[in-house]
């Protein structure tokens, strides 16, 4: 008995063992997955940081160079009367640039280092005498960072030095143009994930978490210290060279994160960013748990059949004990009841194994024949088809997901350029169920040519599921031809129609009136609400949607909804 109950323990100790390890095995495989995927997003994030940055410096480096060669700056290096209007003139100009360019000051220094005119914040020494002056003053544009005095303290800044030429080609004076870092860091900041820029010393000079700035790297090994003292070091270094670092750096830095750095040359600078790894563990923590309760549980299942197994031979043997001193017809029906109890044990036992098997074994079975079936015919380009068509429904799904939760938070993205083709299509396909459960036809094709308008993507898509929703809802139990025809016509303004073959609107006036609807009252279809939220929609767009019925030419059944857009170009950006 002693030595039955120490077999079982060893074997449920070797059970649990065999859970633990492969619960291991399955979270640091899901862990590996988790962070290249990480990696990937946060390289993607890192690099989408540095190149906003160098994008808005260029910007200033651009300003530079342009302005440099200015009429009104080159007549300050000039001789005679009206020395007061032309500085005067000259720093009119420089003002409004700097007004409508955001920088913090402009200057036209002298090859000497004088200032002949300037705008902004008054400039110091650490801005006249920095190296980008002595490098413009060889005739290069001088780039470099630092900071300089304002009325509120220090401030980082940004600057570049464009040389001016005179008319024997000497470098006679110089632009300088000073770019306000804090400027530049407003509205990125805490953006996920904590990205940083250190300089050539090793030190912290632009981030979009405040308490980074001005950190300094850590000289013995990988990290950062901050002004205040905390630190962040690194405590386990990956595979592909990635560091995960052990932070304690405030509320707003992830405790412990994926260091990812990009050089960045053009700014003499390097991009680093910290990648919040919780997610990643977290999620290779419940592939692991999930996996540990499945082997549990299959192993409790295991578990009790085997004890009822044991519990019916132990009361098999008690029988054939007792009857054996009977008659040998007690001791044939004795065993054939142990017989009858080894089915029955096998039956349960068969039954619970199913019971746990049989969902994955048909899907497993379905796709083996499905495999078997086309290597038999040859016809691998069908199994990688099918393949591409599984990555283009996954592909799909996420689309449809993003457009649904967008539509569900009331998101807002900013108006930009936007492919009318595409959209009115994806709003097609999110429709598509419903209109197939309705019996209703779609016609729509896309034109040959991208039709560019200018409007938010979602929102646009919001309008025309309510166009196509709205239709399908019209000729709910309608006999007959129930279509709706979609077509777009490019013009001053693309102009897109969205008809019906329903019983039209019986009062056009009204239609895009709140809670105004056709539906029954209290019906559950809706609140009369989707068309004046259209209404509002397009007209934020600047465009126009009216409605209206059909016409004699156009079989003089159904209604005509149509959007008027305006037509992306350069002058439309917003």
């Amino acid at each position: 008995m002693r030595h039955g109950i120490l077999t079982r323990l060893g074997l449920w100790g070797a059970f649990l063992a065999l859970v633990l390890a492969a619960s291991f095995g399955v979270y640091r495989y899901g862990l590996g997955q988790a962070m290249a995927q990480l990696k990937a997003r946060g390289q993607a994030d890192l690099a989408l940081a540095g190149d906003r940055f160098a994008t808005r410096l260029q910007r200033y480096q651009e300003l530079a160079v342009m302005m440099a060669d200015h009429p009104s700056l080159g007549a300050l290096t000039g001789q005679g009367a009206g020395e007061a209007g032309r500085r005067a003139a000259a720093e009119d100009f420089l003002r409004s640039a700097a007004d409508k360019t955001g920088a913090l000051a402009l200057a036209y220094v002298s090859r000497k280092g004088a200032v002949l005119a300037q705008a902004g914040e008054a400039l110091g020494a650490e801005a006249l005498d920095g190296p980008w002056r002595a490098r413009a003053a060889q005739g290069a544009l001088g780039t470099g960072h630092g900071s300089v005095q304002s009325q509120t303290g220090a401030r980082r800044a940004y600057f570049y030095a464009a040389p001016d030429f005179g008319p024997d080609g000497r470098v006679r004076a110089m632009l300088l143009v000073v770019v306000d870092i804090d400027e530049l860091e407003y509205g990125w900041r805490s953006s996920s994930p904590a990205v940083y820029f250190t300089t050539a010393q090793d030190q912290v000079f632009m981030a979009n978490r405040s308490e980074l700035v001005f950190a300094r790297v850590r000289a013995e090994d990988a990290g950062l210290v901050l002004l205040d003292g905390a630190e962040a070091r690194s405590v386990q270094r990956l595979e592909g060279g990635e560091e995960i670092w052990e932070l304690a750096l405030g509320p707003y830095i992830p405790r412990r994160a994926l260091h990812l750095t990009k050089e960045m040359p053009v700014m003499a600078m390097r991009a680093e960013a910290l990648v919040d790894v919780a997610p990643a563990e977290r999620l290779a923590g419940l592939q692991a748990l999930v996996v540990a309760a499945v082997l549990v549980a299959f192993g409790a299942i295991l578990f009790l059949v085997t004890e009822r197994r044991r519990a019916l031979v132990s009361a098999n043997r008690q029988l054939e004990a007792r009857v054996e001193a009977r008659t040998g017809e007690l001791r044939r029906a004795q065993a054939e009841l142990v017989q009858a109890g080894k089915l029955s044990a096998l039956g349960q036992m068969s039954a619970g194994i199913s019971h746990e098997l049989n969902q994955p074994l048909m899907a497993i079975g379905q796709f083996a024949e499905n495999g078997v079936r086309f290597l038999a015919q040859g016809k691998s380009d069908i199994a990688g088809e099918n393949l591409r068509r599984i990555s283009a429904l996954s592909t799909r799904a996420a689309r449809i997901i993003k457009n649904l939760r967008a539509f569900a938070r009331n998101e807002s993205e900013p108006m930009g350029r936007i492919e009318l083709g595409a959209v009115i299509s994806a709003a097609v396909e999110l429709t598509q169920t419903r209109l197939t459960e309705a019996g209703v036809a779609m016609d729509w094709r896309a034109p040959e040519a991208p039709l560019y308008v200018k409007a938010g993507e979602v929102r646009l898509g919001q309008v025309f599921v309510n166009l196509i929703t709205n239709a399908a809802d019209a000729m709910q139990g309608q006999a007959g031809e129930k279509t709706i025809h979609i077509s777009c016509h490019a013009g001053a303004r693309l102009i897109v129609e969205v008809r019906d073959t329903g019983p039209g609107i019986s009062d056009p006036e009204k239609i895009f009136e709140p809670f105004y609807s056709t539906k029954a009252v209290g019906s559950a279809e809706g609140m009369g609400l989707g068309l004046s939220i259209s209404y509002g929609l397009i007209e934020s767009f600047g465009g126009k949607i009216t409605g209206r019925n059909a016409t004699l030419a156009e079989g003089a059944r159904g209604a005509v909804f149509t959007v008027a857009l305006e037509r992306w170009s350069e002058d439309t950006q917003p």
